[in-house]
């Protein structure tokens, strides 16, 4: 693993203040995610962890507090370009042309996803930067 970013020290503060009822599955993602590719710069957004090189790209959605996901995005603002990416993972819901989130309904769910998040991960940091 890289050494630790500022950010990635903030994501620590982040995590260690965190009250949610699914806090170990989420630091067990944000383990898987973290060792997909070690050029992700971590940081916080949307109150949550995410991951980027220049600009985020893939980003925890905790709230409400009962949920785990993940949403892959390419950046805060809309796009209207055109964009195709091929899942072969097959765990992409997409939620509009430039968005998509995986969710997971507990930590059995997470470890049985763990090889595909992290090839997806990989793929989409390809596809969007």
């Amino acid at each position: 693993m890289a050494a630790k970013s500022n950010k990635s020290i903030d994501v620590d503060a982040f995590m260690s203040d965190l009250k949610h009822a699914r806090k170990a599955e989420i630091l067990a993602l944000r383990d898987i995610v973290r060792s997909a590719d070690e050029k992700l710069v971590e940081g916080i957004k949307w109150n949550a962890p995410s991951y980027g090189y220049d600009d985020d790209r893939i980003t925890f959605r905790l709230h409400p507090k009962d949920i785990v996901q993940v949403i892959f995005h390419r950046g805060a603002k809309k796009r209207t370009d055109a964009f195709v990416f091929e899942d072969e993972t097959g765990l992409l819901e997409w939620l509009a042309e430039d968005r998509a989130v995986v969710a997971f309904a507990d930590e059995a769910d997470m470890r049985k996803k763990k090889a595909k998040l992290v090839k997806l991960v990989r793929h989409w940091m390809e596809a969007t930067c």
